[in-house]
């Protein structure tokens, strides 16, 4: 049996109170889920559910007969999510070990509801599959139907399909190091037990993001600004180029997540900061902005639901700021890039094209993007603007 199938019911417990939590709060359920051997299967339960609650969600309504809340509402998603999109766990551990992780609540019933349903599935797949078979693209693959919409104008059918079985997939690690060298990490190794972390030797970070790094061709000695900084990622990397880096983080909490990174790689010389209020300038400056992820909506489960329209058009507002601000920075031959984890239109070349609109001092020296469905990595977007007259 495969070992995650052999996880007890602990994991089941802790994927089922993260996922609670979740449900009730929409917090990120990552810091949720503690620490400790059992982690990672109890992240993959979590995450699994969350990636297809909409799909989960309607065929629980099945079997259910009055919508389930709380801990039996999150043990349902975390045991039906195992019986149909984790292939890896026989079916008898799926309901055995979410049966045991059902007992540890206060109210008995619970663990019968949950041996009940899950039994009934199995016993009712064939009915499954079919419902499963008429559902809409968005429905079956669990996305807002916004969305894959979009997808399917901007991509065709076949590409949105493909954009949505990327993020159902579970994200890879990736392991950068000095010289724009990526090792994608095995499946299972903890970062912390791979040679080299304590001496700061890489950072984790999905080669997409070598767009951003790349078009600001950061060289020894230039003085460059990462003005949305944290984690740190980006930041690393130019400085491992030999810059002068100003990395500026206005959230507290990120910021000391930042300088917790930067410590851990021993690069003191990279100067922090919670403000963009400067008197001088920069040769260069990374305006790595705030977006709606949907480009690492397999990396973030639960920012698929966190998107809408509305939403969009708030980021974009706060994206054209963000570049307003910034451009002043830029010295005289100077570079801003501009960079996103998203593959909205909106958030990157249509952003770029109204920056230009109003900054007719700066000019597009090239722009890229990754689409997973081509690049095999995460969705992204970059775009170098040179200023070229004060």
């Amino acid at each position: 049996m495969n070992d995650n199938a052999k996880s007890g019911g602990n994991s089941r417990r802790r994927a089922a109170l993260a996922l609670a939590r979740w449900l009730a709060t929409k917090e990120f359920p990552s810091g949720m889920l503690g620490d400790g051997p059992e982690r990672a299967f109890a992240q993959d339960l979590a995450y699994t559910a969350i990636r297809r609650l909409r799909p989960l969600r309607k065929i629980l309504g099945l079997f259910a007969k009055t919508w389930p809340k709380g801990e039996l509402e999150a043990l349902l998603y975390i045991g039906a999510a195992q019986l149909l999109y984790m292939d890896e766990v026989p079916d008898f551990a799926a309901v055995s070990e979410t049966v045991e992780a059902a007992k540890m609540c206060a109210n008995p019933s619970v663990a019968r509801v949950v041996n009940g349903v899950l039994r009934n599935m199995i016993r009712r797949r064939a009915e499954i599959d079919a419902a499963l078979a008429t559902m809409s693209l968005a429905e079956r693959e669990s996305f807002p139907g916004a969305i894959v919409r979009r997808w399917i104008a901007r991509f065709g059918e076949e590409n949105a399909q493909k954009l949505c079985v990327w993020h159902n997939t579970p994200a890879e690690t990736f392991l950068a190091y000095p010289g724009g060298r990526f090792v994608k990490l095995e499946r299972g190794r903890k970062v912390s037990e791979v040679d080299g972390y304590r001496r700061g030797e890489f950072i984790v970070q999905d080669p997409a993001t070598a767009l951003a790094t790349r078009l600001v061709d950061a060289q020894p000695g230039e003085k460059i600004l990462d003005a949305c900084a944290a984690p740190g990622g980006k930041c690393v990397q130019l400085a491992w180029r030999g810059a002068e880096v100003t990395a500026c983080e206005v959230n507290p909490r990120r910021r000391r997540t930042l300088e917790e990174n930067l410590a851990r790689l021993s690069l003191a010389g990279v100067k922090t900061t919670g403000s963009l209020d400067f008197d001088g300038s920069f040769d260069k400056v990374l305006a790595d902005v705030p977006c709606s992820n949907t480009g690492v909506f397999r990396r973030r489960p639960d920012a698929r639901w966190n998107w809408s329209e509305e939403k969009l058009a708030a980021l974009a507002k706060l994206q054209a700021q963000i570049l307003d601000q910034t451009a002043r920075l830029v010295g005289p031959g100077g570079s801003l890039v501009y960079s996103t984890c998203s593959n909205e239109p909106e958030e990157n070349r249509m952003q770029i094209d109204a920056f230009l609109a109003r900054h007719p001092e700066f000019a597009l020296a090239g722009d890229c993007e990754s689409l997973p469905f081509e690049s095999g990595h995460d969705g992204a977007y970059a775009a170098r603007l040179d200023k070229i007259r004060a």
